[in-house]
């Protein structure tokens, strides 16, 4: 009975023997399972000096962006400070032009024509326009003086050609519409003619048979 009795432990011993080293290959599977987990995840993370050179380069970017918009700021401002009056500028231009419009006609009146009161009345549009000026010169808005100048596309604009010898071909020699700069900004163009030269009859006769002997 005792032999029994001291086998059985035995086998008991043995069974628990099992469980214990299942239960440890469990827990070690779990522990290798937890650990490659770790692994991967360490492996997904940045390194402190990699998220310090990333944050470093955010807010040098944010840096340099807000630089950018504080200049744009800057211009904007300065642009409205300069050229805040420019579309009133250009719509006060008109009074100037009114009033040759308006000198023009009476001038061309036949029962005006050499009368005091037409002597007196474009004198007082003189001063009025020149009056205009001043204030205009006072608000940085300068007239162009184009009159023998050699046409600039930048500050003049063409209407027609006046044939003139005596003038080099391209010289303005006709002031239509004054035109005006604020600052260093057009604030409009001269209207103007320029001169060309005269064609010799012969030599567009010529010119014209050419051209219908090539047709």
């Amino acid at each position: 009975m005792d032999k029994e009795q001291e086998q059985k432990p035995d086998s008991n011993d043995s069974s628990a023997t099992d469980e214990i080293e299942i239960e440890k290959s469990e827990n070690q599977t779990d522990i290798k399972s937890d650990v490659k987990i770790e692994e991967d995840g360490t492996e997904e993370k940045k390194n402190p000096e990699d998220k310090i050179n990333e944050l470093e380069d955010k807010l040098a970017r944010m840096l340099a962006e807000m630089e950018n918009q504080r200049r744009r700021f800057e211009k904007e401002r300065e642009e409205a400070f300069e050229y805040g009056g420019f579309s009133f500028a250009r719509e006060a231009l008109n009074l100037i032009d009114n009033l040759e419009r308006s000198k023009q006609v009476l001038e061309n009146d036949e029962k005006l024509k050499n009368t005091e009161a037409l002597k007196k009345i474009l004198e007082h549009f003189e001063i009025l326009k020149k009056d205009l000026i001043s204030i205009f010169t006072k608000n940085n808005i300068k007239p162009i003086e184009c009159l023998n100048k050699k046409l600039d596309p930048n500050f003049h604009q063409a209407m027609m050609e006046i044939q003139d010898d005596q003038k080099e071909p391209g010289t303005i020699v006709q002031e239509i519409q004054k035109g005006f700069m604020i600052k260093d900004r057009l604030l409009r163009p001269s209207l103007v003619g320029v001169s060309k030269k005269t064609e010799n009859k012969d030599e567009k006769n010529k010119e014209n048979k050419e051209n219908s002997e090539n047709k």
